[in-house]
C-alpha cells in the first residue's frame, strides 16, 4: 500500500474524533444548560444533517479544487468551530458550533475516501478505504471514550476545547504530510462541464439508487440510535457518562476488528456472503440490546454490530466509489449525503418510535429493516449483468 494512505488515515482519525464525542456527554449538556435530553441529543443531529446538506457542494467543490486542498482546509475549521462550542454561553451558540462542524467534517471523511480511490485501483480498493476507515475507526473509538471520560473531569466544554486544539494541529500534520509526499495541494482548473457529466454518469448507473438507499437506512437503524444510549443506560441505572463512552466505543472496536479481516474475508467468502453476514449480525445484536442486559454486555453487542455494520458498509463504499470514476468526489459525497440524512433523522425517528412504542419494539424494526434492506442490496449489486438474448 502507498504510504500516502498513512497520512489520509491520520487525517480521518483527527476527523472522526468529533463525529461521536458529543454523545456520552449529552446528559451532561442537558442538565447544564437546562434543556432536555431529547433536545441535547439534536446536537448530534445538527451535525449529522449538516453534514449530509453540504456534501453535494463538498463533493463538486473536492472534484473541481483539488481533494487535499479540500481536506486541510476542512480540518482547521472544524478545529475552529469545536472551540467555538467549547466558549458557547446558550444551547443556540452550541447548536450553531455542531453546525459548522458537520460543515467541517463534511469536508474529511468522504474526501479522502475520494483521494484514496483516485491513488488505487478497483482490485485493491477495499482493503485500501479499509485501512482509511481503520483511522476512522479508530477516531471514533477515543472520541467516544475519551469524551466520556474527559466529560466525567472537565465536563462537556473541556470535550470540545481538547478536540478544537487536536485539529488545528492535525491540519498542520496533514499538509506537511501531503506535501512530503507528492499530493498535490494547489488550486486546480474548475471544470464544471466534466463535473454536469459526472453527476449525469452517477444518476444514470442504476446501483446508484441501490447503495444510496441501503446506506441511508445504514446510517438511520445503527448511528441514528446511538445518541439514545447513554440516556437508556442512564434508565438501567448506569449514571457515569464514562459507560456510554465505553458502550458507543465498542462498534469502532468492532470496526477496526473488520479492518484487520476484510483481506481474508473477502478471499474465503466474497463480497455478497459478507454483507449478508453483516446485516444478520447487527440485526441479532439490536435484539438483545433491546431486553436491557448489563453494560458490559451491550459493549459486547456492540463490538459484534461494528464487525457487521462495517462489513456492509465497507462494502457499499466500494460499490459507490466507482459509480462515475470521473468524479469519485461526487459519488462518495452522495454516499455521505444518504449516509448522514440517515444519522440525522434517525435521533427523531427513535425519540418518537421509543416513546410510543418502547426500545424493545423499536430496536426490533430497526433489524427488520436492517436485513430487509441489506440483503436485497447485497442480492442486487453483486448480480451479474444481464446477458443480451441473441436473435435467432
Amino acid at each position: 500500500m502507498l504510504p500516502i494512505l498513512n497520512v489520509i488515515a491520520m487525517a480521518t482519525f483527527a476527523a472522526a474524533l468529533s463525529s461521536r464525542a458529543i454523545d456520552p456527554v449529552i446528559p451532561l449538556v442537558s442538565n447544564d444548560l437546562a434543556v432536555t435530553v431529547a433536545t441535547a441529543a439534536s446536537l448530534s443531529t445538527a451535525m449529522s444533517l449538516t453534514f449530509a446538506f453540504v456534501q453535494p457542494v463538498i463533493g463538486a467543490a473536492a472534484d473541481m479544487f483539488g481533494k487535499a486542498r479540500m481536506l486541510m482546509i476542512c480540518l482547521g475549521l472544524l478545529g475552529a468551530a469545536n472551540i467555538l462550542g467549547a466558549l458557547a454561553s446558550s444551547f443556540e451558540l452550541l447548536f450553531v458550533s455542531r453546525i459548522l462542524c458537520g460543515i467541517a467534517a463534511g469536508g474529511t471523511f468522504p474526501v479522502a475516501m475520494g483521494l484514496t480511490a483516485d491513488l488505487v485501483p478497483l482490485e485493491k480498493r477495499q482493503v485500501a478505504l479499509g485501512r482509511v476507515l481503520a483511522g476512522t475507526m479508530t477516531g471514533n473509538l477515543l472520541g467516544a471514550t475519551a469524551s466520556g471520560v474527559i466529560g466525567d473531569f472537565l465536563g462537556w466544554r473541556g470535550v470540545l476545547t481538547v478536540l478544537g486544539i487536536l485539529m488545528v494541529v492535525a491540519s498542520v500534520l496533514t499538509a506537511t504530510g501531503f506535501r512530503r509526499g507528492g499530493v498535490t495541494t494547489t488550486k486546480q482548473n474548475v471544470n464544471f462541464a466534466a463535473l454536469r457529466h459526472g453527476y449525469a454518469t452517477i444518476a444514470a448507473n442504476p446501483k446508484a439508487k441501490i447503495c444510496f438507499s441501503a446506506v441511508f437506512l445504514n446510517g438511520l437503524c445503527v448511528f441514528g440510535f446511538l445518541p439514545f444510549v447513554a440516556a437508556l443506560l442512564f434508565d438501567l441505572g448506569e449514571t457515569r457518562a464514562s459507560i456510554p463512552g465505553l458502550v458507543i466505543a465498542a462498534l469502532a472496536i468492532g470496526g477496526l476488528l473488520y479492518t484487520m479481516m476484510v483481506s481474508r474475508l473477502l478471499k474465503i467468502v466474497g463480497v455478497k456472503v459478507l454483507m449478508i453476514g453483516g446485516v444478520l449480525l447487527v440485526a441479532s445484536q439490536f435484539i438483545i440490546v433491546a431486553l436491557g442486559p448489563d453494560w458490559r454486555i451491550q459493549a459486547l453487542c456492540f463490538l459484534v454490530m461494528g464487525v457487521g455494520f462495517y462489513s456492509f458498509h465497507g462494502s457499499l463504499q466500494v460499490f459507490s466509489s466507482d459509480l462515475a470514476p470521473e468524479a469519485r468526489a461526487s459519488c462518495l459525497s452522495l454516499h455521505a449525503f444518504c449516509f448522514f440524512m440517515g444519522q440525522g433523522i434517525g435521533p427523531i425517528i427513535y425519540g418518537d418510535a421509543l416513546v410510543r412504542f418502547g426500545k424493545l419494539a423499536t430496536l426490533s424494526g430497526s433489524a427488520a429493516v436492517m436485513v430487509i434492506s441489506g440483503v436485497s442490496a447485497a442480492w442486487l449489486l453483486n448480480r451479474p449483468p444481464a446477458s443480451r438474448s441473441k436473435a435467432v
